[in-house]
């Protein structure tokens, strides 16, 4: 049997951004995926749907599997002769017991690699302004454990920790920041000492209070604080007021959930991100070509027969393309056809092909597509038009008015997507995601489909158009829609709810 192998991934602080090229290019190779709580959801999300999950469920004080059986699990997958991914959050060395993983799988000859993670202590204060080291202010940084068992003092030299003159943050010490501040100060540090706790860094729920030694424990008891958190201590936390930056990008603290099909999600993801959200992709629906399509092999034979070629989607544009390749059908065959598209990104998708549209509406959307086109037909013109297996019928109807003849030919099917590793309605549930993003009026059934007994008012949905807008609004969910059907205008309604959410 061919031996296995275990990667220990660093998932980062929770930022997806901050996942490494090679932690992702590792992930999607892996056919066992082993993770923790503290991996973020975005990282989560990038699993690929060929793996199984192992949920270890590991944080501060709760391991719903004890650290042993993680490294039994470890064993047992990889002498399987699977490839074996332990996912973690932060780094797998700092902290993550990652060193203590790898003794059994080296007593059994089990190979290994280890992919280092972007580490909170150095992540978090960056995210809330907070450089840890700077010359005027410390010349060390000391990073330690704030978790200790109940009832026993901690075994931490707190006489040498103060003497540093250092930053100092603390790990996992939230339920003990009495403990931890009460431990500094009888060590000798300065009461006015700045302090911070950072809550939740580099994601949409970060929360920054900064006070000091003395005083932390008594704001962090007014103004509440969740976990994930870090503790930081230093003259740096001073500077994170002056120093902050995330919170001034327009989507900070706004968590969007994207639900385009996988190979169209990215560009939107991205566009969201550069403005500060945290992006969730789970796609609701998913794309697959029709097999032995003797329909639109039909269609191809006859292609000088047609004046236009009309395109309703980016994924109908690559179907025909694949299939023109597939059936051996030279683009040249296309010749005089003149081609319109329904929008900017199938018209972006055309221009990939090196190919110019002929005609686009003003406004992105099949009645307008319509509507245009047969200003430009008379009885008799040909018209083929490849799309999805279910398009919408009022495109065929109006361009039949005219006298077309109308070939409406299915290439591609559209399927609902469903993930189990994150409960998208128990998010909706808790308010933890501010919106989700449909563009089209199937991602938006997809989404029904995946979050059944969600109670749909509690959803804000951006919508591209008026169809996909109606969809929604079938469910009970809180609708706005874009003023153009392109993702920058999407991207700009996502911040135009969430500037109004502000102001109510």
């Amino acid at each position: 049997m061919t031996t296995g192998k275990v990667w220990l991934v660093g998932a980062g602080p929770g930022d997806i951004g901050l996942f490494t090229r090679k932690g992702m290019e590792v992930l999607q190779n892996a056919q066992v995926v082993v993770y923790d709580s503290l991996v973020g959801q975005g990282v989560l999300s990038m699993i690929p749907d060929h793996a199984v999950t192992i949920d270890v469920g590991k944080r501060a004080g709760n391991h719903t599997m004890p650290q042993e059986e993680i490294n039994r699990v470890l064993l047992r997958e990889a002498q399987k002769g699977l490839r074996v991914v332990r996912l973690k959050g932060g780094d797998p060395f700092l902290f993550g017991r990652g060193g203590e993983e790898l003794v059994l799988l080296k007593e059994h000859g089990i190979p290994y690699e280890v992919v280092p993670g972007v580490t909170s202590p150095l992540a978090v204060p960056a995210y809330n302004g907070i450089p840890v080291t700077h010359r005027d202010f410390c010349s060390s940084l000391h990073i330690i454990t704030g978790h200790k068992k109940a009832g026993r003092a901690y075994d931490i030299d707190f006489e040498a920790l103060v003497r540093t003159k250092g930053t100092l943050v603390f790990l996992m010490g939230v339920t003990a920041l009495g403990d931890i501040c009460n431990c500094l100060l009888n060590a000798g540090m300065n009461p006015d000492m700045p302090a911070a706790i950072l809550q939740q860094g580099t994601t949409a729920g970060q929360k920054r209070i900064v006070a000091t030694v003395s005083t932390l424990k008594e704001e962090v008891d007014r103004q509440g604080i969740e976990t994930p958190a870090i503790i930081v201590v230093g003259k740096v936390c001073s500077l994170a007021e002056d120093f902050a930056w995330y919170e001034e990008l327009p989507l900070a603290g706004y968590k969007v959930l994207v639900t385009r099909p996988r190979d169209l999600i990215s560009s939107m993801a991205k566009k969201l991100r550069v403005q500060g959200a945290e992006v969730l992709e789970l796609p609701a629906i998913r794309t697959e070509a029709i097999e032995d399509n003797e329909m639109l092999q039909a269609a191809m034979k006859r292609l000088l027969e047609y004046q236009w070629l009309v395109f309703t989607s980016p994924t109908g544009v690559k179907v025909f393309f694949n299939k023109m390749r597939e059936y051996g059908v030279d683009i040249r065959t296309l010749g005089n056809i003149k081609i319109a598209a329904i929008g900017e990104g199938t018209r972006k998708a055309l221009l990939e092909r090196g190919l110019l549209v002929d005609l686009m509406p003003e406004v992105y959307d099949g009645e307008n597509l319509a509507k245009d086109l047969a200003v430009k037909c008379e009885k008799g013109t040909r018209i083929l038009i490849p799309r999805a297996e279910v398009g919408n019928q009022e495109l065929v109807a109006i361009l039949e008015e005219t006298g077309a003849v109308v070939e409406d030919v299915p290439t591609y099917r559209t399927r609902f997507e469903k993930q189990d590793i994150i409960d998208e309605a128990k998010e909706f549930e808790r308010g933890k995601i501010d919106c989700a993003v449909f563009t089209s009026a199937s991602t938006v059934r997809g989404f029904v489909e995946a979050t059944q007994g969600l109670d749909y008012s509690k959803v804000r949905a951006a919508c591209i158009g008026k169809q996909t807008r109606a969809e929604a609004e079938k469910y009970g969910m809180k609708t706005w829609m874009a003023q153009k059907a392109t993702m920058d205008s999407l991207v700009q309604l996502v911040i135009d709810m969430k500037n109004e959410g502000e102001r109510q």
